[in-house]
């Protein structure tokens, strides 16, 4: 047996009649554990506890407080929802329980009904449980909307326009005395329905026919279709009010014959415990074995890293456009996919993932286009470790939701990546809670995915299926191929990014990953400290993420090995410089496990261009190199280097240049070179009317190795060119309501309200002139003063009205401490600080009945 809940001595005529006088006879930690609960009802601070319960009733308070309840305790609502007004502990129970009982249900229903009292949904003693009047409008039976018990109205509700002869008729047919009135022939066909012998016995009367009828409407939904010539099952079931008239063509089953059909339950499956998080199927091959999960978790963090610096350094000299109503086009996507050798879709996630990490942005130009941001650069000049924990602290905090991409909104627009239209506001908390579920199994153990859904559905049905009925959304989330709700679709991409982003490895969740969530250290409730002792905390997680993970990367090498076929082996990552050195000089053939380079005329005349010599290059490839450096690579170095810059061209429109007219004349001889329309000037010059930059790529096409040069005749040496964005922050995170409220701002409007609500409601002595409809009492100004000078004399408290510079008026209990020069200086109660008023904005004055204010 279940303990019974708080608050089961308060007495029937005794308890608080409103949900205001049930939160006066809370303490202020109850108070602040409300506003902790539900933020919404701090903006703004409640003037009074009258305030604080009007605003804990409004519809959008109510919904948002429902849809953050676990399925059980949303359960226990729905069932006070259909049980009498108000309804005694034991009642709610037998409709959770059934006839039969459950341990685990009355086990687990003390705490569900203490979840609902603090968060302000019920109220009243256990002998006098009541729901706040907006929830249940929400969750109780109407025509319009079903019941998530599937029970329909109650006789009296079903009865209500029904002709009196035809309740005697009913009452004659069911072996009933009839009765005088209405009312107590209601009152005797309920009585009926819920005497469990009575009622069996007139079922035993029935026709197998009725009770198939029956077995149809019991767990809903409770309404039926009849022809205006009913057949005799459903006549024999009318007549004796098992079934009652909803309209012309409709009957319903009323809640009480239902919940004797039901055994007295209200739900058809009650879940009192959330689902267990299981083991994957797959987990016995490396379960006891987390050295193998983190060397996993560690080689995706090294790709994640390389996969982003490919992805800007791609767009290192600028991106594609942005499009007019945001976001990047879906050629440039499928371009981008090419680039990173992946699908659109983890595309996609890569682009979301830099620009909530802030190295990513428009650049905010008129042809607006996307490029790295100055964060980026210095993202660079990190270790390995810790930029992998900027981009998954990032990753983990973002509402952006990559997994959209490629869907329509609700006006069926296309969403695209970088749009404007990917934040999910439940996208941090889905991801926080699905890598909290996975820390819950022992370490090296992956989680059936199924498992981590059920188990989210269960903890917010409501939020997860968008609905009020979580049994009819499991059944259809059961049936369906994948998720279809948006929260387990988050989930999944959860799973799925934490993945390739290093923080779990082959399922399972990784050290390091255990240390960015904070497992390792004291759990962070979120009530300690302000927004900056958070950002300190999470500052603190990413270093200890950091620790974790700076051992199980490969140190970066600073030699490659050299090859006879023009090609140079990286065995594993390349120290930057070098890195960068080698990107110039040679191009990338492969990735993976070690790096492929490939020298070829064009990559080493792409050195030379940059201003390196052909002795540079020799002397960094010998430095570098665990191999000698093979002949042939020496001697394509000084092929390309000896033909390079023979020819020179510069601005006329364009000339070329070269102290070898044979070589001018074999150039003009050549018809590729039509096209730029060259002629001879002199000896060693031709002209072109072509632009430098074409003569120049023109050249090349043609097996040319010319190099530019300036107006004064000097080789230009050309490197590429960084773009960067002006310094943008990141995207902040839409947040998922009001933000939660810290100690301190708690403790101040717990005593605000407290202030208020001994303002309004402190008994107060008449004043000389009594307020009339609703306004302030007046007194003179001789009085006012008189009357506040005596309270700072004997330290007393007064009540006064009060107006401020802006004509708005209020109430106010203060404690006079000097009255001086038109002026007086008391402590508020309401403000709960020292204030000074002037005397002539004070409108009325009272003296307190009780001094203890």
């Amino acid at each position: 047996m279940g303990t019974m809940p708080e608050g089961s001595s308060t007495a029937g005529r005794g308890g608080p009649r409103t949900l205001a006088e049930a939160l006066r006879t809370r303490g202020d930690e109850e108070l602040a554990a409300l506003l902790r609960a539900r933020p919404d009802l701090l903006t703004p601070v409640p003037g009074d506890l009258t305030q604080l319960a009007t605003r804990a009733g409004t519809r959008a308070s109510v919904v948002r407080a429902l849809e953050r309840l676990d399925r059980f305790t949303l359960q226990t609502a729905e069932a006070l929802a259909v049980a009498p007004d108000p309804a005694p502990y034991e009642t709610l129970r037998g409709l959770l329980t059934g006839d039969e009982g459950d341990p685990a249900i009355e086990a687990a229903l003390p705490h569900a009904v203490d979840v609902l009292r603090r968060q302000a949904i019920i109220w009243g003693g256990a002998d006098r449980l009541r729901l706040v009047r907006t929830a249940r409008e929400l969750l109780a039976p109407s025509p319009t909307r079903p019941s998530p018990t599937g029970l329909g109205p109650t006789v009296a509700e079903a009865t209500a326009g029904m002709s009196p002869t035809r309740l005697q008729e009913i009452l004659a047919v069911a072996g009933l005395p009839t009765t005088h009135d209405p009312v107590s022939a209601v009152a005797s066909l309920v009585s009926l329905f819920t005497d469990r012998t009575r009622m069996a016995a007139l079922l035993d009367t029935a026709p197998p026919e009725a009770l198939t009828v029956l077995d149809r409407l019991v767990w809903g939904p409770p309404y039926g279709e009849v022809t205006a010539s009913p057949t005799p099952p459903v006549r024999w079931l009318r007549d004796r009010g098992l079934l009652l008239p909803a309209s012309p063509r409709t009957v319903v089953l009323p809640r009480e014959a239902a919940l004797h059909l039901r055994a007295g339950r209200a739900h058809r499956t009650v879940e009192p415990l959330p689902p267990e998080v299981r083991p994957a199927a797959t987990t016995s091959i490396i379960q006891g074995r987390p050295q193998v999960v983190d060397s996993t978790a560690a080689g995706q963090a090294f790709t994640a890293l390389s996969t982003v610096e490919d992805l800007l350094k791609d767009w290192h000299e600028g991106g594609p456009a942005v499009l007019r109503s945001g976001g990047l086009s879906v050629r440039d996507l499928k371009r981008t996919a090419a680039a990173l050798d992946t699908n659109e879709q983890m595309a996609g996630f890569w682009l979301e993932l830099t620009y909530a990490a802030g190295l990513l942005a428009s650049d905010g130009a008129a042809d607006e286009r996307y490029a790295p941001t100055p964060a980026y650069d210095d993202w660079l000049t990190l270790p390995a470790a810790e930029r992998w924990a900027r981009l998954a602290a990032a990753w983990l905090t973002a509402t952006r939701t990559a997994g959209l991409i490629g869907g329509q909104d609700t006006k069926g627009r296309t969403l695209s990546a970088l749009g404007p239209d990917l934040d999910r506001s439940a996208a941090t908390e889905v991801r926080r809670r699905v890598l909290d579920l996975l820390a819950t199994l022992p370490a090296g153990t992956a989680p059936d995915p199924e498992s981590v859904l059920a188990r989210l559905r269960w903890e917010r049905p409501l939020r997860g299926s968008g609905t009020a009925d979580p049994e009819a959304n499991a059944a259809r989330n059961a049936a369906a191929v994948g998720p279809t709700d948006l929260r387990s679709r988050i989930a999944a991409w959860t799973l799925r990014e934490a993945e390739v982003l290093g923080i779990t490895g082959r399922g399972a969740l990784s050290a390091h990953g255990r240390a960015l969530l904070g497992h390792d250290t004291a759990p962070d409730d979120g009530t300690d400290g302000t927004g900056a002792a958070r950002h300190a905390r999470a500052e603190v997680l990413a270093a200890d993420a950091t620790a974790a993970l700076a051992p199980l990367l490969p140190e970066p090498l600073d030699h490659v090995l050299l090859q006879a076929d023009l090609t140079a082996v990286a065995p594993g990552p390349l120290q930057r410089p070098l890195a960068e050195t080698l990107s110039v000089l040679a191009d990338v053939e492969s990735k993976g496990g070690a790096t492929v380079y490939r020298f070829t005329p064009g990559s080493v005349r792409r050195a030379l261009d940059a201003g390196r010599s052909a002795s540079d290059l020799h002397t960094f490839l010998a430095t570098h190199s665990r191999t000698p450096v093979p002949q042939p690579l020496s001697y394509l170095i000084d092929d390309v280097a000896r033909r390079h810059g023979h020819l020179r061209i510069g601005a006329a429109s364009a000339y070329v240049r070269c102290d070898d007219d044979a070589l001018l004349g074999e150039i003009l001889a050549d018809k590729r070179s039509q096209g730029l329309r060259l002629r001879r000037l002199a000896p060693s010059v031709l002209a072109a009317q072509a632009d430098p930059a074409t003569l120049l790529d023109g050249l090349r096409t043609m097996g040319y190795a010319p190099a530019a040069e300036s107006a004064e005749g000097d080789v230009l040496i050309t490197r590429a060119h960084a773009r960067r964005t002006p310094p943008r922050t990141p995207p902040a995170p839409v947040p998922d309501g009001p933000p939660l409220p810290d100690a301190t701002l708690l403790g101040a409007a717990v005593k605000a309200i407290r202030a208020g609500d001994l303002a309004a409601t402190v008994e107060r002595k008449p004043a000389p002139e009594p307020a009339k409809n609703g306004e302030l009492p007046r007194t003179t100004s001789a009085e006012t003063l008189a009357t506040v000078q005596a309270a700072a004399m004997t330290g007393a408290a007064v009540w006064i009205g009060y107006v401020n510079a802006d004509g708005a008026a209020s109430q106010r209990v203060i404690a006079p401490v000097r009255v001086e020069g038109g002026f007086v200086t008391a402590y508020d109660h309401t403000a709960d600080e020292v204030r000074t008023y002037p005397l002539h904005r004070i409108t009325g004055v009272a003296e307190l009945a009780d001094d203890s204010a």
